[in-house]
């Protein structure tokens, strides 16, 4: 059933017929309005003192009508203070408002749709405020989304992606790995990823250069307390560094599968992950100044999020 706003006309008539004591169900017939839609009228644009008027509550609703629902959310202290807490530990909008949803189920005030959160910041920036700088990519506003691809040629002797176990798409098992790495500013290294499909805890390794043998000995030595039941597969991209691929088998015990070129949604879990990075470490850092310790930190951190694919719970939990 469609709704129509109360008109300045249906006020009027409001007005009147409550000074001659008529009931919401007579003035409701009379409008063609639900009783109950009359009762919040008179609740919702009377003044504080006396009774209803007609051209005092139609200014109020159109006062009312131009603000966003987010405007009358900033006003609950506890909610407010609860997404600025979370937005500072770098929680995503979505994220905190699914978690939100699941932390406070009785209570609809305590929640707010990702939009209403953006909207927050948004409107922080424009006043001067680093709310921004807690987003991901710490965009200021929306921005377009553009297609992206690199051109890289075929590793020899790899294994397609099509060849993998169908059993690794239904992410119904631990061990199934994507691998990718994160560069930064030319000549500086960078960090290989490692991300585990089914529960999204990230393994990561700081890189000196983007040669093969390094990716190969730095991802063998961060899976060595990874137990050997967890590392049966590993989807990598055709990127030079994985050349080495027989050798990481080798000291890893993984079976190693290449996805399509210019197919980066064939390892959209390391897609995901490495855009969390990113919120860290943006395009052009200077690698040879992060140290293994302050990557650790960071690793901790994505893996004690809770993630709303997991239902709010974290990567640790999961994987643990």
């Amino acid at each position: 059933m469609s709704y129509t706003h109360i008109t300045s006309e249906e006020r009027y008539v409001i007005y009147h017929l409550k000074l001659y004591g008529v009931s919401l169900r007579k003035i409701g017939r009379r409008l063609h309005r639900h009783h109950t839609s009359i009762g919040r009228e008179l609740k919702r644009n009377r003044r504080l003192i006396g009774p209803y008027w007609s051209d005092y509550a139609h200014e109020l609703a159109l006062q009312r009508r131009h603000q966003a629902r987010h405007y009358h959310k900033r006003s609950i202290r506890r909610l407010y203070h609860a997404v600025l807490r979370y937005l500072q530990e770098d929680w995503s909008p979505a994220l905190i408002a699914g978690y939100l949803k699941r932390r406070y189920p009785g209570k609809p005030a305590l929640r707010i749709s990702p939009e209403g959160i953006y909207r927050w910041i948004y409107a922080d920036t424009q006043q001067g405020g680093r709310l921004s700088t807690h987003l991901r990519r710490q965009h200021k506003k929306r921005r377009k989304q553009r297609r992206y691809a690199a051109g890289r040629g075929l590793i020899l002797d790899r294994v397609s992606l099509s060849q993998r176990p169908q059993v690794v798409d239904r992410r119904q098992r631990f061990g199934d790995w994507e691998g990718d790495t994160l560069e930064g500013a030319k000549g500086t290294g960078g960090i290989a990823t490692h991300v585990e499909r089914k529960s999204r805890f990230l393994v990561a390794a700081k890189l000196a250069d983007k040669r093969a043998e390094t990716m190969t000995t730095q991802t063998g030595k961060a899976f060595h307390r990874i137990p050997q039941h967890y590392r049966k597969t590993l989807t990598v991209d055709n990127g030079k560094e994985f050349a080495e691929f027989k050798r990481l088998e080798q000291q890893t015990g993984f079976k190693v599968y290449f996805a399509d070129p210019y197919s980066a949604w064939q390892r959209g879990t390391n897609e995901n992950t490495n855009g969390l990075l990113r919120q860290y470490f943006p395009k052009g850092t200077d690698f040879s100044h992060v140290t293994a310790q302050a990557l650790a930190v960071i690793v901790k951190k994505l893996n004690n999020r809770p993630r709303k694919c997991l239902n709010y719970r974290t990567p640790r939990e999961v994987f643990f």
